[in-house]
């Protein structure tokens, strides 16, 4: 998953949510360095990763790509994703996506000292281009392939994976409704669970 599903996944908590936001640029066992609070929305931030990447319907999207660009079919439907959850935010969530957007930025802003610093470095371009509500929009998320696929430092196939999302729009939004129902309840599943554990300590 990508920024935007993780933070929506992550519920109510903005811990859960920050962590939610890092968890792609934490390595290694937690808590580590976090206050376990943080380190609670990395681990639900893994589990995430760990369930997509088995699920059915996530597996449908990333057998969709082309063999082509096939070795990075994971992070194009993450992208791909976004964009669905972007576009249809209003049946997911009661919050306006740039209202929630603003939000999430300003939660990161406020534990900058505990954030990784890849995530303190593009932090400023994220809020500024206000990448979580940009994917609302095919054209930015085709965009943002490009130019992930120009930073890449070896030669790769993402530029120009946008079209993909183009050819085959209906079939790819159909596993991300199937993707997104099964993902929200699991993670509340976990958040409830991990939460009546840390209650009866």
């Amino acid at each position: 998953m990508n920024f935007l599903a993780h933070a929506y996944l992550a519920g109510d908590s903005a811990d859960d949510r920050v962590g939610g936001m890092m968890g792609d640029f934490v390595k290694g066992h937690l808590p580590g360095a976090l206050p376990e609070a943080l380190a609670a929305g990395v681990r639900l931030h893994r589990r995430i990763d760990v369930f997509a990447d088995a699920h059915p319907a996530f597996r449908r999207s990333r057998a969709r790509i082309s063999a082509a660009r096939r070795r990075y079919a994971g992070v194009i439907v993450d992208m791909y994703y976004d964009h669905f959850l972007a576009a249809h935010w209003a049946q997911f969530h009661p919050q306006p996506l740039e209202q929630f957007a603003a939000e999430t930025y300003a939660l990161l802003a406020e534990r900058a000292p505990l954030l990784p610093p890849r995530l303190v470095a593009i932090l400023p371009r994220m809020r500024g281009d206000d990448w979580l509500s940009a994917y609302r929009s095919a054209d930015a998320v085709a965009l943002a392939l490009d130019r992930m696929a120009s930073r890449l430092r070896r030669d790769n196939p993402l530029g120009g994976a946008g079209d993909e999302l183009y050819r085959d729009r209906a079939g790819f939004e159909a596993d991300f409704f199937d993707f997104i129902a099964a993902a929200s309840a699991f993670a509340a599943r976990h958040r409830a669970e991990r939460d009546r554990f840390s209650a009866a300590e």
